[in-house]
């Protein structure tokens, strides 16, 4: 599985996603992988600012600490952390935006 899969619907049994199958044979396969790249760039955005801000209110010493030296490089832990996370399948806002993406091109493309 490519770690981007249709939408999940609510019921026990998803159904196929018939819609997202028939845009993806429109789309050409550079468009598609630039559509995961940016999906997949939302979402390490997206969990950035949101380590950002569980991390933003620690006090003392060490690497999440409020020292002086800490703010850079705390900023760059939580942009890798992000990175990583999104890359490992994330919390499936790609999916969801890469779904998007691919549904508006197919309508572009004709």
């Amino acid at each position: 599985m490519n770690g981007f899969a249709p939408a999940a619907h609510a019921n026990t049994h998803p159904s196929r996603d018939i819609a997202f199958e028939q845009a993806l044979a429109r789309v050409s396969p550079q468009a598609q992988a630039k559509a995961k790249s940016t999906a997949q760039d939302f979402e390490a955005m997206f969990l950035n600012t949101m380590f950002s801000q569980m991390t933003s209110g620690l006090k003392g010493d060490g690497p999440f600490g409020d020292t002086p030296g800490t703010g850079v490089w705390r900023a760059m832990q939580t942009e890798q952390y992000a990175r990583s996370f999104a890359q490992a399948g994330g919390i499936g806002i790609s999916n969801d935006v890469y779904r998007t993406l691919i549904l508006q091109q197919a309508n572009n493309a004709g």
